[in-house]
């Protein structure tokens, strides 16, 4: 529960932090920015499902290749 809460509270701030970002940026000089530009919880997610993409594609490349084989 102290996660969800942690989650929750970097997603309102993360917002807020993209929100006054994105008034005082340069549009020509710099993309806008997203909440997940600031959130670390939305970074480790991302991580995580990148590691999870790279074994799955891993072991979905093998199983193709055994079938073919046989």
């Amino acid at each position: 529960m102290a996660e969800g809460l942690g989650r929750e509270r970097w997603a309102h701030t993360s917002l807020i932090c993209a929100l006054i970002a994105n008034a005082n940026r340069d549009p020509k000089r710099h993309r806008p920015f997203k909440p997940t530009d600031f959130d670390p919880y939305a970074k480790q997610d991302r991580r995580l499902r990148m590691a999870a993409d790279k074994q799955s594609l891993t072991i979905l490349r093998e199983a193709l290749e055994a079938r073919k084989g046989t």
